[in-house]
């Protein structure tokens, strides 16, 4: 690692409060954040049924955070046109989710959103060695999607590990998402193994003030991150 990696955290609207959406994305940018992950459920893919393009779309018009949507969704690659139309700046689709997965990220470039893929936790790296240099993110799930509020699951430090040597492998630019589980607590380890970006839902939302609880989050993981390089 080198000095000088910028950390992203990404709040999870997941837990956030639904009857003032507006409001938190507002207090969201008051307080210096500059991403929002936007959890899409289909009740199919995984159990639970959230939002689709008319909440983003309406949450577009009023915000200037990038809009990191995650469709865990079945066959994603019919909504995609909708998310990016509705105003979604990355687009990340399940590897376990559709037949075409290279078709379905270069779908979401032409469409002029940033494509990235999730893997679940027991899903190989290797399902996306080749698409590597055509992709802006991956998204390593530590823990099984659907639910908020789960424990880590501890073997993602060593995948997130490995993805880091694959990326610098293949030369790519690809950065590393962690969504499920990321607190205080191990936000320093998920940097030290080669995160970039890191979503963060009841563990932030509940701990108000947002810009006290952004500036922990980016204090845990840059001090680690400038120890390792000295």
């Amino acid at each position: 690692m080198s000095q000088g990696k910028e950390i992203i955290l990404a709040p999870s609207i997941l837990s956030a409060d639904f009857c003032r959406l507006g409001e938190e994305m507002n207090a969201l940018e008051e307080a210096g954040l500059k991403w929002i992950h936007i959890d899409v459920m289909d009740g199919a893919f995984v159990p639970n049924i959230s939002i689709g393009p008319p909440v983003v779309e309406c949450l577009r018009k009023n915000s200037n955070l990038f809009f990191d949507t995650h469709l865990m969704v079945d066959r994603p690659e019919r909504y995609v046109d909708d998310f990016a139309k509705a105003g979604s700046d990355l687009i990340c689709v399940h590897a376990e989710a559709t037949v075409h997965l290279e078709r379905t990220c270069a779908r979401i470039d032409d469409l002029g959103a940033k494509p990235a893929v999730a893997l679940n936790p027991h899903t190989p790296l290797e399902m996306i060695r080749y698409l590597l240099p055509q992709l802006h993110m991956v998204l390593i799930m530590s823990v099984n999607p659907g639910f908020g509020g789960q424990a880590f699951i501890p073997f993602s430090l060593q995948k997130i590990r490995e993805l880091r040597a694959m990326i610098d492998e293949a030369g790519a630019r690809t950065l590393i998402q962690v969504d499920g589980g990321v607190t205080p607590e191990n936000v320093a380890d998920l940097v030290d193994a080669g995160a970039d970006v890191l979503v963060s839902g009841s563990s932030f939302f509940k701990f108000p003030p947002y810009d006290k609880r952004h500036e922990m989050f980016l204090f845990l993981a840059e001090n680690r991150f400038a120890q390792d390089g000295m």
